[in-house]
């Protein structure tokens, strides 16, 4: 494995990591899906959380840092972002390095309702 792919690898780690367990990052719900029922919400994030069908087509650089899926009459999609800790900037941060990355997951509606 090359370095960028282990990078890549490493990245693609740490976001699962934030994905599957909502640890060592904050997630945030747009207005919108904030606004769900919240048992609809629970499916939500129970979706995003087991989601694993990362192909080259929707994870194009293998980092696992979003993607767009239905639940139930939704679509919704879900974006890691990198910033850095403590000032919510995004600016040159080093995603594969947790103790210099703020990691931010954001889940909103893929259309308006």
């Amino acid at each position: 494995m090359t370095d960028e792919e282990n990078r890549r690898a490493t990245i693609a780690r740490l976001n699962d990591r934030l994905r599957s367990t909502g640890e060592d990052g904050w997630t945030y719900l747009s207005r919108g899906v904030s606004k769900l029922p919240t048992a609809i919400q629970e499916d939500v994030i129970r979706a995003i959380r087991l989601f694993d069908d990362f192909t080259p087509e929707n994870d194009p650089h293998g980092e696992h840092d979003g993607a767009t899926l239905k639940i139930g009459e939704f679509r919704i999609c879900w974006k890691i972002n990198y910033y850095t800790p403590g000032r919510r900037e995004n600016g040159k941060v080093d995603a594969a390095d947790p103790a210099s990355t703020l990691r931010i997951m954001t889940i909103m509606f893929v259309e308006p309702l």
